[in-house]
């Protein structure tokens, strides 16, 4: 099968169990989907087109100053990848291979930034700390030959065996300090949003497996930190995250309706990505688009690989082309809905 093909219409089907732990559950909607292209190369010192880089931080990172015709990025998600035995339709070693025909792609299609949406790896049961760490080194080894930004969105499994800082510690954010695990950057007129929804009720990280999967919730310090992001956000919004914030059940995060509303009242973001959900889903809530990628790790074979380019044209209009079995939509900009 041509990896280039893309598949621009299915319906999303009802939620199966992905063995683990994590049962079955219901998605609302099911619809529709697109993205552009250049390479900025991987720098954090130096110089691009002439605008100096900022120094390392959890604030917007400001990589492009102009807005071109249309902007161009590439998603991933939920490669799992560990060398432990298959569970159920969890198929952990293939997702090397898979996420290499992934970066491929991109750098062919010469994507402007490649971003993974959360559940990077995974681990062994019982699990051992020293080889998750190793499994995390050697899916981010494939996610570099990316030639260009690359960014990661943290998921639950990410922080099964191991820290949020260990996580961090060894993996690339593009000019992003390695101590944020939520953060926001500018690149090609796009302003887009890296949140971490990996925080108990309590307030208290998901560290080395303690915690419960279905507890996910973005912390008060991030969300303040998000109003203002929002507030000072000079370009159209798009924001990644691996839990789904359109709705309530064990995938969801448990305050999304107040994020959400953050995100409305900012009047600026136009979509969020989003992971977790194996089966992918899509809903739209006050006129912003909430599309979740299919997984990687399902299936055994390269016809059961996902992942696709979004464009951002300047009216608004996302086109998300999906390859292998992410969907692909058209999302249509406010002011056409």
């Amino acid at each position: 099968m041509d990896i280039t093909k893309s598949i621009f219409t299915e319906d999303w089907p009802m939620a199966t169990n992905y063995g683990n732990n994590e049962p079955s559950s219901t998605k609302p909607h099911n619809r529709d989907w697109i993205i552009t292209r250049r390479v900025f190369l991987r720098a954090s010192v130096g110089t691009l087109g002439g605008l100096a880089l900022a120094p390392l931080s959890c604030a917007p990172q400001l990589i492009c100053r102009a807005r071109r015709a249309t902007a161009k990025f590439g998603i991933v998600t939920d490669t799992h990848y560990a060398n432990a035995d298959t569970v159920g339709t969890r198929f952990y070693r293939h997702s090397l291979d898979k996420l290499a025909e992934c970066v491929e792609l991109m750098n062919a299609k010469k994507v402007d930034f490649l971003i993974e949406l959360g559940d990077f790896k995974d681990q062994n049961n019982p699990p051992v700390e020293q080889k998750t760490t190793a499994y995390l080194l050697a899916v981010e080894r494939v996610f570099q030959r990316f030639n260009g930004p690359t960014y990661h969105v943290l998921g639950n499994h990410d922080e099964d065996s191991i820290s949020k800082s260990q996580f961090l510690a060894n993996v690339e954010n593009t000019n992003i300090d390695p101590g944020c695990s939520y953060y926001s950057f500018d690149l090609s007129g796009l302003h887009s949003v890296v949140l971490d929804a990996n925080y108990t009720t309590d307030g208290s990280n998901y560290n080395h497996g303690n915690f419960d999967w279905t507890d996910a919730n973005i912390a008060p310090d991030e969300l303040d930190w998000l109003k203002h992001d929002l507030a000072a956000a000079r370009g159209p919004v798009i924001v990644f995250i691996h839990q789904l914030l359109d709705g309530t059940g064990s995938y969801y995060v448990r305050n999304a309706a107040d994020v959400r509303q953050v995100l409305q009242e900012s009047g600026k973001v136009l979509a969020v990505f989003q992971g977790h959900y194996h089966e992918g889903s899509y809903s739209l809530i006050e006129s912003i688009h909430y599309y979740t990628l299919k997984a990687t790790v399902e299936g055994p074979g390269p016809q059961d690989n996902s992942y696709a380019i979004v464009e951002v044209l300047p009216d608004g209009t996302i086109t998300v082309t999906g390859h292998r079995k992410a969907v692909s939509k058209h999302l249509a900009p406010a002011a056409q809905l």
